[in-house]
């Protein structure tokens, strides 16, 4: 019996009349971040970069909270901080739960975690310190920080005050110095920039040039971390002249060995490398070659160098 297709025609024809539409999958990405707002800002702006290059793209957020934000009371100069602020985030790539870790360079140890990778860095906000102090003081006796960097720099021009430990977010540590904890702080000039704090009622910024503050290794940098095979898969989303700069500072942080509780400092900059160590102290390096066995060899060369005259002067002391 031959089939009727009469009864189909309708629905053949209103099939015809209306398009196919095929529903594009959208390629998720999860971030892992501290729950800090710092940390939630710069995150933000890694989610800007993913969508200038993927509008489609699916950012989510996974907000967690590291050892060093749970022990608050812990002195990091004491305890040691590298790893402390980035440890949870690292271990959520590892285990799957994101794809990107957002960090701020500075925190990063020395050494990466195997099955781990940088895959860049985002354009570098500034690098400087700025000092804050209460408006009423006339003179600087105390200073709230626990950074053995900032402590060790500050005594050059500061070498009467006293210090502190002060923990917390930037908000935290702004209203530490209005109750009077100490009569000042120093803070990285890129947080400030990243949360929209210009001033703060009853405090005075004065940024600090690198003639009295050698910045952190990374300091100002956001660092896009996963998992090593999926590096090349976000290294567009790097700024090569940060990358370059960064890399360099990381190159000294690894020969000095540093951490939480050593004074030393790397800022590289229009091919010069400013340092600061606590035993050789100041130097600059001018690079004619990026090359980087060159510039390993010639930090290695300062740093004995220096270490030595640094020694010597402490002994006629």
């Amino acid at each position: 019996m031959p089939l009727c297709l009469c009864a189909f025609v309708p629905f053949l024809s209103d099939l015809c009349e209306r398009p196919f539409q095929i529903k594009s999958v959208k390629a998720r990405i999860t971030l892992a971040t501290r729950k800090s707002p710092l940390a939630l800002a710069q995150t933000d702006l890694v989610a800007a970069a993913l969508r200038d290059r993927d509008p489609e793209v699916d950012v989510r957020r996974l907000r967690l909270t590291t050892t060093g934000d749970k022990r608050q009371a812990w002195s990091l100069q004491e305890k040691g901080g590298k790893g402390l602020f980035t440890k949870e985030l690292e271990i959520a790539l590892m285990d799957g739960r994101a794809d990107l870790a957002v960090h701020s360079a500075k925190d990063l140890p020395t050494k990466m975690q195997p099955g781990l990778a940088i895959a860049g860095y985002l354009p570098r906000e500034s690098a400087a310190d700025v000092l804050i102090k209460r408006k009423e003081i006339d003179r600087i006796e105390k200073l709230a920080t626990g950074s053995p960097r900032r402590r060790a720099q500050a005594k050059r021009f500061l070498p009467e005050v006293r210090d502190c430990e002060i923990r917390g977010n930037v908000e935290t540590r702004l209203n530490a110095i209005v109750r009077g904890l100490a009569d000042a702080t120093i803070l990285a000039q890129a947080g400030l920039t990243r949360l929209g704090i210009r001033s703060w009622e009853g405090l005075e910024f004065e940024a600090l040039g690198l003639n009295q503050m050698i910045p952190a290794v990374g300091q100002g940098a956001i660092a896009l971390q996963c998992r090593e095979e999926e590096a090349e898969k976000f290294r567009k989303l790097s700024h090569p002249e940060t990358e370059t700069a960064v890399s360099i500072e990381r190159e000294f942080l690894s020969l000095v060995g540093g951490g939480c509780q050593s004074a030393f400092a790397a800022h590289f900059r229009d091919g010069k490398l400013y340092a600061y160590h606590e035993t050789a102290g100041r130097f600059t390096l001018t690079f004619n070659s990026l090359d980087r066995d060159f510039i390993r060899n010639a930090i290695q060369i300062s740093l004995r160098r220096d270490g030595t005259k640094a020694q010597r002067h402490k002994g006629t002391k």
